[in-house]
């Protein structure tokens, strides 16, 4: 493998476990109707911490880069753990205030942030300050493309306001984005990782 990127942008399927809510038919959860509710389902395959540690990142990025690697509040503390392994250092954790809000994962706190932990390796200097750590980005449409776990467009921008038009890759893609080469199950990706089958 021999083209290295300066930017990585990573969604790893976390390990998620979704809890028995017996109340759930009480409340509108996000998306569907008032009064009425729709239970969570996660409609790809999720990897053990482990595995997502264990990918062969490190092989991908140049000397000096960035990554950029989403995390929800149960996994902040494990998105540090592979950031490291991955081979970089965590800098700071940037949050995304999710509109509108509406019923979503959680228990005594409905979950309507999200997280995207900034780490570097090496030196690699932007080409815009930004005047924020945390944004009030709208959810995606529902109406096209993968559902669950979507992540909003504005944060591609974001990251090429902040450090220029560099060689780029999404990891964990699921859908391909003008600009940003791809690695995942559900695009034709333009690397090999050399994921084993046991991994995933």
């Amino acid at each position: 493998m021999n083209k290295k990127y300066q930017i990585i942008y990573a969604d790893p399927p976390w390990p998620i476990q979704f809890g028995v809510d017996n109340h759930r038919y009480k409340r509108s959860s996000t998306g569907s109707p008032k009064g009425t509710w729709s239970a969570p389902l996660i409609n790809y395959g999720t990897m053990s911490l482990d595995c997502i540690k264990q990918l062969p990142v490190e092989n991908l990025i140049d000397t000096d880069a960035v990554l950029f690697l989403w995390t929800i509040n149960k996994f902040i503390k494990e998105s540090y753990d592979v950031a490291i392994a991955w081979g970089f250092k965590p800098i700071s954790l940037l949050t995304w205030a999710k509109t509108p809000r509406g019923l979503g994962l959680g228990g005594a706190f409905v979950q309507t942030t999200e997280h995207l932990l900034y780490s570097r390796r090496g030196h690699i200097k932007p080409v815009k300050r930004s005047v924020s750590s945390w944004w009030n980005w709208k959810r995606p449409e529902v109406g096209t493309g993968p559902k669950h776990s979507r992540k909003p467009n504005d944060a591609y921008s974001l990251i090429t306001d902040t450090f220029g038009d560099l060689p780029r890759i999404e990891l964990f893609a699921r859908q391909r984005v003008e600009g940003w080469d791809c690695w995942g199950n559900e695009v034709d990706s333009d690397i090999d990782l050399g994921v084993r089958d046991d991994m995933v």
